[in-house]
């Protein structure tokens, strides 16, 4: 059940007998020569409207923008501030409280978005606890998952890749986002075929230097939509397993 195609009776309905909601968080960059701009954003997206359509979770648009700074001198990348990603986090889950949704499960499909959204809970969580007055009523919670980190994602990217996978435009990555994407496959030849290795913690240039065509560490040419396929069905399962475990933790 996804939010954007439903009515607000439909929201008010669910409320009744569930209040948790999946957000699928993701950015727009660069990941590598056959890797498309969207693939962060596509990957928890596909994952989580298949949670949606088989177990009836509601999930919410998904945040297309992320923290991507590092990827800028690569075009195409679009990236917000770290404070600007928190304080669209901060509203998101505002506005969901505000209706009464009580577990909010961020599924993540970029490294990048990892501590911002921790500083998002933080302020999130100190805001309710400072504020002078009536506390806001009922409980929140709040997680990040992400989809490429589950055990079963994990296992078989390793089966799969080995130390090819990489840790950007890595090869699962972009078999999911071909498998949820078949008509924008691209097939490239790698140079060289595994990526150089090394830190994200840089600004845009220095980062292309470091990696000239995008990857890290990865031969995404090895990805396939056979390969997607089955990383689609392990991270389903892994997703849906943590979410049962947030929602429903007794």
């Amino acid at each position: 059940m996804r939010l954007q195609h439903a009515t607000w009776q439909e929201v008010e309905t669910y409320l009744q007998r569930e209040t948790g909601i999946i957000v699928p968080i993701g950015s727009t960059e660069q990941h590598g020569p056959n890797g498309l701009v969207g693939t962060d954003a596509i990957c928890p997206e596909t994952v989580a409207w298949e949670i949606g359509e088989r177990h009836g979770v509601l999930v919410a648009p998904t945040q297309n923008l992320g923290m991507a700074q590092h990827h800028l001198a690569f075009p195409g990348t679009i990236s917000l501030r770290p404070s600007t990603l928190i304080a669209v986090l901060r509203d998101t889950v505002t506005s969901l409280a505000r209706h009464g949704f009580t577990h909010v499960f961020f599924l993540n499909g970029h490294g990048g978005n990892i501590g911002s959204l921790s500083a998002a809970f933080a302020e999130i969580y100190t805001e309710r606890s400072m504020r002078f007055g009536p506390q806001p009523a009922g409980e929140l919670h709040l997680t990040t998952n992400n989809w490429f980190a589950g055990p079963r994602v994990r296992e078989l990217a390793e089966s799969l890749y080995g130390d090819a996978e990489g840790t950007h435009a890595t090869a699962s990555e972009v078999a999911l986002s071909w498998f949820a994407r078949p008509e924008a496959i691209k097939q490239v030849a790698m140079s060289p075929r595994i990526a150089p290795r090394g830190s994200a913690r840089c600004d845009a240039d220095e980062f292309r230097r470091r990696f000239p065509d995008g990857r890290m560490g990865s031969d995404p040419s090895l990805a396939s939509v056979e390969h997607g396929e089955r990383l689609f069905e392990a991270s389903v399962a892994d997703v849906w397993e943590a979410y049962r475990a947030f929602t429903r933790p007794d």
